[in-house]
């Protein structure tokens, strides 16, 4: 077992099913509201999922969080 460290480009790999579905939202520029419609959960509980998100991208943004599941998505696709 290695961690990933916060921040490093494979961190995205320590998201959760759910966090994961939710960053991939965040990277195509839905709202917390379109991401709770297509989830079936409460707004309440997708602020928290992107809360989780972004602490354990170790980003500040939700651009921040697009930029890094798109280059996740590219070296998943590379290796």
């Amino acid at each position: 077992f290695t961690s990933r460290a916060v921040g490093s480009p494979d961190a995205a790999d320590t998201l959760s099913v759910r966090e994961r579905e939710v960053a991939e939202r965040i990277a195509r520029g839905y709202t917390n509201r379109q991401i709770a419609d297509e989830l079936f959960l409460s707004e309440k509980t997708v602020e928290k999922h992107v809360s989780r998100v972004i602490a354990k991208l170790g980003v500040s943004s939700r651009t921040e969080v697009a930029v890094r599941m798109e280059r996740s998505k590219r070296e998943g696709a590379a290796s």
